[in-house]
């Protein structure tokens, strides 16, 4: 599509410093009305400046949107996710790139409702925030024209972004004069640091990076015990008291803040090819993995618990790299759903110096016989001579093995 065809797009704004530019840049370089889209997904943030801020560059205050998606956010993308126990890499709870999938399909439906002809993100040309934006407008408007500024315009600097900012009159708050220090994203599952001070892997982040959590070693020497409550592997309560799914995240999120919980500092291989360095703060979603996992220790079969640890690094992998639409991850996640259906019950856990430790777990739909288990005799029969055929069957290839290679020692 031509510049001079792009008629009205849709900008993801989060009305910083960036996404201001942006928004000007597409005003002087397509001729085009713009359409701002902010998504409050509980980054923390006050988002009545970003309309005052839009406003004040021409927006029409009818074409601009700022949607409250916190519920939303953590009901239908973050809960699933933790289902599949999705961890990146072994390590990072995704809390960036779960978010990506919502945010582009809201710029999709508010592109529909205004009869826009292209969507527009902030994402720079070599992160992976393009690729997930990009393949969320696509899998849901295939014929959508997608602008990328930063793969566009010729800014070479900070330097020359905040030139073109003062030129165009667009505010500049004092401390982004300069460069920043570190580039933050920031929702109600995590908060996340890149970039400058942490670029070097062999530095330690220094303390005023992290944003969500205190230091472990600043955390009180007090024990925080607590119970969680789950229905089909979502939580639905806090020491017993009920909480819609944004309220449980956001209170998870202040216990693990004061103790210390949830810090990661990681060096990632990010989707486009590079290894990047992060620091990600998940207080409330360390928790929530971690009760998951002990209520599903009591009420998934072997099978089904072994063939999920299987799947989740390619699920994960597909959150990574921006498949959220994709048929594979709806096919998983139909599977993980299915594996839900009895992960209900109530986990004990103790939060102490940035660890969350499970202590108990009970469930209606418990799998644990501790007749079977215990080494008393037991109500229900178990006859240890049953183990010898088991073990010999089990070896049977193992001892063919073994005569063969015995001939040639």
């Amino acid at each position: 599509m031509a510049k001079q065809d792009i008629k009205r797009v849709v900008l993801a704004y989060s009305g910083g410093l960036d996404t201001s530019i942006i928004l000007k840049w597409l005003q002087t370089t397509y001729s085009c009305e713009v359409v701002t889209f902010t998504a409050d997904l509980g980054q923390g943030e006050e988002l009545e400046p970003a309309r005052k801020k839009a406003e004040l560059l021409g927006i029409k205050p009818e074409h601009i949107f700022i949607e409250d998606l916190r519920e939303e956010f953590v009901r239908d993308y973050v809960f699933p996710m933790f289902r599949a126990n999705a961890q990146y890499e072994g390590l990072y709870l995704l809390g960036t790139s779960i978010a990506r999938p919502l945010i582009a399909k809201k710029q999709i439906e508010i592109a529909r409702k205004v009869g826009a002809d292209a969507v527009s993100h902030g994402a720079t040309g070599k992160g992976n925030d393009q690729v997930r934006f990009e393949l969320g407008y696509y899998a849901l408007e295939p014929g959508i024209h997608v602008i990328a500024p930063w793969r566009e315009w010729d800014f070479k600097s900070r330097e020359a972004l905040i030139a073109f900012a003062e030129a165009h009159q667009i505010p500049i708050a004092k401390d982004k004069r300069g460069d920043a220090p570190f580039s933050v994203d920031a929702n109600l599952l995590h908060s996340s640091s890149e970039g400058k001070v942490l670029e070097d892997p062999w530095v330690e982040p220094p303390e005023y990076v992290h944003m969500r959590t205190i230091s472990p070693e600043e955390a009180p020497d007090v024990v925080t015990e607590i119970t969680i409550d789950f229905e089909k592997g979502d939580a639905v309560a806090i020491d017993g008291q009920k909480m819609s799914p944004a309220t449980l995240l956001t209170k998870l999120n202040e216990l693990g803040k004061a103790n210390g919980i949830g810090r990661l500092d990681l060096v990632e291989n990010r989707f486009v090819g590079m290894k990047s360095r992060g620091v990600y703060e998940t207080p409330g979603g360390t928790i929530l993995l971690a009760a998951h996992r002990g209520i599903e220790s009591i009420t998934l079969d072997r099978g089904a618990g072994h063939l999920k640890d299987e799947l989740m690094p390619k699920y994960a992998e597909l959150v990574y790299n921006g498949f959220w639409f994709s048929p594979e991850r709806e096919m998983l996640q139909a599977l993980i759903d299915k594996s839900q259906e009895h992960v209900t019950g109530t986990v004990r856990l103790k939060l102490y110096k940035g660890t969350a430790r499970v202590v108990g777990r009970k469930s209606p739909y418990s799998l644990y016989d501790q007749d079977l288990v215990t080494f008393e005799e037991g109500a229900v029969a178990y006859d240890h001579r049953d183990a010898a055929g088991f073990i010999k069957l089990n070896a049977l290839r193992l001892r063919t093995l073994g005569k063969r290679d015995s001939k040639f020692r």
